[in-house]
């Protein structure tokens, strides 16, 4: 840690200051806020720092994750080094949250009206309270309050570890206050008349727009107080009845929350690289069988238009997926799928690609398929499961289906504008009719009005939609263990310490250590039942 948070982050944030990433550089604005406080890149960076880095898709996503989902097959297992992927996440996080501590700090030392510094803060929070759910949701107990302040402080040099609760419990409550602080005026100033601050030109996710950061923040509290709300439904549902009885915004068809690397002038690398290198991966039997009513090799049983976008055929042209329990009597998979002589010649897939392959334009494109953080269908997902168990809200099964419709919809939307908006996609499927996504919706297999076992399909068509969020999927194995799949829940709870934690920060760690009883994937989170 304090290779991380001390001898790095004040370096980090100098050059922050100075410079930043491509589009990242654009130059604020503001005129009521002082250019040289620098808040502007710092903030920048934050969202920056938002991309997924390349070595946890290959060793986390790719190599460890689709498995453990079955949201994907494995077809071999060559790549164990998980300490890779587990150093990058946590190192660019601290690194981010100490420029984060930075924003807070120059935020204390405001000498103006603190009330025009409330839109700011509430950015920060959100972004703050996003990061750390999806680092402590991968690891369990992580250092949280005293961590990030090394330039602060010689006492925070190897910050204590602290627990998943009251990590959980903060972040919910400083999202309500981001929520409930956010002025959605265009120009809004304080009682005292003080124009508010903005980040302008360096909001690089939302363009400046309060509303979306507002929705944002209230979508992030319903997805993580349900997902805490087996462990404690007493402060979590309090949390839901609040944004859903009081109908607070949150994320809709069309706001999906995504990073688009043409818009931010970011050549995204990184997702071909992870699978060029990695190339295990296979459309799996689990996730066939929820896209085709029949195992047809040349498609005729595929009634959901995803399919053709998360996936395409083998060699051969034919739709076959990889066992998710292979036996002596699978072939080997091979083939080059993944390679970039695709771009020229697209049908050469290697001879030994027996198997369906991810669509290769979805995991080759650096300009236009964003990468995922938060999708309305999974907001509407997240709504149909509350109403449906009635979980802070009186349960009302029409306004679960309702939900639970509407997200199956938005989802098919959302992942055929990926496409339609990806020039390079050269076998795109055909683009569908609002008719033809409700007739998919009615389908037999998804519908839920006929379906008896609702609560199911719920779990699987969120597990759907964040077939390029497996760490989202994973978080809904963990709390429900009720998504699609073939094999036994794997003992694989979390991820371990990255190496470099135990190094530097050696007596937090064993402390942590003698708490948890061993630094491993069969130690559960704390959300999970």
């Amino acid at each position: 840690m304090r290779n991380i948070l001390q001898l790095l982050a004040l370096t980090t944030i100098l050059l922050l200051a100075s410079s930043c990433e491509k589009d990242f550089e654009k130059i604020n604005q503001n005129p009521y806020f002082p250019t040289q406080t620098d808040i502007g890149p710092l903030f920048n960076s934050v969202i920056e720092s938002l991309q997924l880095g390349w070595n946890e898709q290959f060793y986390l996503h790719n190599e460890t994750l689709y498995a453990i989902t079955e949201q994907a097959a494995l077809t071999a297992a060559t790549f164990q080094n998980i300490t890779i992927g587990t150093e990058e996440v946590w190192r660019q996080y601290y690194l981010a949250l100490a420029n984060i501590r930075e924003l807070e700090r120059r935020f204390d030392a405001w000498e103006g009206d603190p009330e025009a510094l409330n839109n700011v803060r509430a950015q920060v929070k959100i972004l703050l309270a996003y990061k750390t759910f999806h680092v402590t949701d991968l690891f369990g107990d992580i250092p949280f309050f005293d961590a990030g302040r090394g330039f602060e402080s010689l006492d925070y040099i190897e910050p204590k570890f602290d627990d998943q609760e009251a990590i959980y419990k903060f972040l919910l409550d400083e999202l309500k206050w981001a929520s409930d602080h956010l002025n959605l005026l265009p120009d809004p100033v304080t009682t005292k008349g003080e124009p508010y601050v903005q980040f302008g030109d360096f909001d690089n996710l939302f363009d400046g727009d309060p509303l979306l950061w507002k929705k944002f923040a209230n979508a992030l509290r319903l997805r993580h107080a349900l997902r805490m709300v087996e462990k404690d439904p007493a402060f979590a549902e309090p949390v839901i009845q609040d944004v859903l009885e009081n109908d607070l915004p949150l994320i809709t068809a069309g706001e999906d929350v995504c990073l688009y690397p043409s818009k931010l002038a970011w050549v995204k690398e990184s997702t071909h690289w992870s699978f060029r290198e990695h190339k295990k991966l296979r459309m799996g039997s689990t996730i066939w069988h929820q896209l085709s009513t029949i195992d047809s090799k040349d498609g005729s049983g595929i009634f959901d238009p995803r399919t053709r976008i998360f996936f395409e055929t083998n060699n051969a042209g034919e739709w076959v997926a990889y066992p998710q329990i292979p036996d002596a009597s699978t072939p080997a998979e091979g083939g080059i799928p993944y390679q970039s002589h695709r771009d020229f010649n697209y049908n050469l897939k290697g001879a030994a690609n027996l198997f369906s392959p991810f669509n290769y334009y979805l995991i080759r494109d650096q300009d236009y398929v964003p990468e995922i953080i938060l999708t309305a269908a999974e907001v509407n997902f997240i709504k149909a499961e509350i109403y449906l168990r009635g979980l802070g809200v009186a349960a009302d099964q029409d306004q679960a289906e309702a939900e639970y419709t509407e997200g199956v919809v938005n989802s098919l939307k959302f992942w055929q504008d990926v496409f339609v908006n990806t020039p390079i996609w050269v076998n795109a499927p055909p683009v569908l009719t609002e008719g033809e996504f409700f007739q998919i919706v009615n389908h037999p297999r998804i519908s839920i009005f006929t379906n008896q076992n609702k609560l199911e399909l719920i779990y699987a068509q969120r597990w759907l939609d964040a077939f390029r969020q497996p760490w989202e999927a994973y978080s809904l194995l963990r709390r429900t263990g009720a998504t699609p799949r073939e094999k036994p829940m794997p003992e694989y709870y979390r991820f371990s310490y990255p190496p470099s934690e135990v190094e530097n920060n050696p007596q937090k760690w064993a402390e942590q250590l003698s708490k948890m009883g061993e630094d491993s994937p069969r130690v559960k989170v704390w959300w999970m039942p």
